[in-house]
């Protein structure tokens, strides 16, 4: 096991060309799971592939355990990767596959045989060592690629997007299975991939790339919670944080949001008290379960009649549509809960739930930025196409 760190990693693939990452500052401890996550083409690969050292860094350093290993070559680093194509010999049995490593280490025969076998069994996959690759579905094969792996016993593993050639409920249960193993072994690992439920679901710490850039680093809380700006809001989260573009007005003292269904207006008291804010165009966010449905109770929160555009009965809830200040907005009830299309709902909100953004820059407002890892906190992401 052991600790990480990048220090104004940047990566170019040539004099003129943009860079591919910049400035990349990381660092996770003795043990710790770290999601690289982010959009086809931020760069996360390129990151886990300069960790490696299938790529070289253009600027920076990579540190494990405060040991420089830039300029090292990737068999001397004592990393392990898992592919997203898994790699596997086609020709060998699943036993070679797996003892290939430890063979070309020149290892004593007992030992390898007694490695196979442990990584079998803690794969569950004894009763396939003798079959091909050729032979084993997906799921199988992504564990042999993942038993080669621990068979070397690394101080850091490295995963790029090992589920994705997966079906649906597969990647569920590996999912599963991958957070167990990490569990047990404790080995300090960084995992690449595109979807946003990995990265919650896994991961100690999550960084969240756009642009080879670091938008935000932090725990899986707190990118959810307070994200730093419209792209991580946007990212993370299934179905997404509604977005609602509106006009910030200040009413006796008060600043004020303004929601409008069409049937009725409700004004939300923010609490903020940055005079420069007023008359401003600005991004409302509010994730789908943070509305709800008025119980007639009277808890003081401020509620909205509007009319329902669709449904969606997922089973565990019941996602509604509505449209406030002329946006689709997302509501996430109870799975009892079963409206008609054109039926009033009375909703309600927490204010001390919303979030803003900047309309034009996409920076987060109201409150101190979350803790980055990126130097460069300018590199705001725009918000497009919502």
């Amino acid at each position: 096991m052991a600790t990480l760190e990048l220090r104004n990693v940047n990566k170019t693939y040539g004099s003129g060309l943009p860079d591919t990452l910049k400035n990349i500052e990381l660092k996770i401890d003795d043990g710790e799971f770290l999601i690289l996550v982010g959009p086809s083409g931020c760069g996360k690969s390129t990151l886990m592939n300069c960790i490696a050292g299938l790529e070289n860094i253009s600027g920076g350093a990579i540190l494990v355990d405060d040991a420089d290993i830039s300029g090292m070559s990737p068999k001397d680093r004592d990393i392990a990767m898992v592919f997203q194509s898994y790699a596997l010999y086609p020709t060998m049995s699943v036993r070679d596959n797996i003892a290939f490593g430890l063979k070309i280490r020149k290892m004593p025969a007992a030992e390898i045989d007694e490695e196979v076998a442990r990584v079998a069994k803690l794969l569950q996959i004894e009763h396939l060592l003798s079959r091909k690759p050729g032979q084993l579905s997906g799921g199988q094969q992504q564990r042999v690629a993942m038993g080669r792996a621990l068979a070397r016993r690394p101080k850091i593993y490295l995963f790029d997007e090992p589920l994705s050639n997966l079906d649906a409920k597969l990647r569920v249960e590996m999912r599963t299975e991958m957070k167990l193993m990490h569990q047990r072994l404790k080995t300090t690992t960084v995992y690449v991939t595109h979807d946003q439920i990995e990265a919650m679901t896994l991961g100690d710490k999550v960084a969240v790339m756009k642009d080879g850039i670091i938008q935000q680093f932090g725990t899986p809380k707190q990118i959810y919670n307070d994200p730093a700006n419209l792209f991580v809001a946007s990212f993370i989260g299934s179905p997404p944080m509604n977005f609602i573009p509106l006009r910030l007005q200040r009413k006796d003292g008060r600043l004020l949001a303004l929601l409008d269904s069409g049937q009725a207006r409700c004004e939300l008291p923010l609490g903020m008290q940055d005079a420069g804010l007023e008359d401003r165009e600005v991004i409302l966010g509010i994730r789908p379960e943070q509305i709800g449905l008025a119980n007639g109770e009277g808890n003081g929160l401020p509620t909205l009649r509007a009319e329902v555009q669709v449904t969606e009965p997922t089973g565990p809830d019941t996602l509604v549509f509505v449209n406030l200040n002329g946006t689709k907005v997302c509501c996430r009830l109870a799975p009892d809960v079963a409206p008609q299309v054109g039926e009033t709902l009375t909703l309600q909100f927490d204010p001390a739930k919303v979030l803003l953004f900047d309309a034009k820059s996409g920076e987060r407002l109201g409150v101190a930025a979350p803790a980055s890892a990126s130097a460069h906190a300018s590199n705001v992401a725009q918000f497009k196409g919502r």
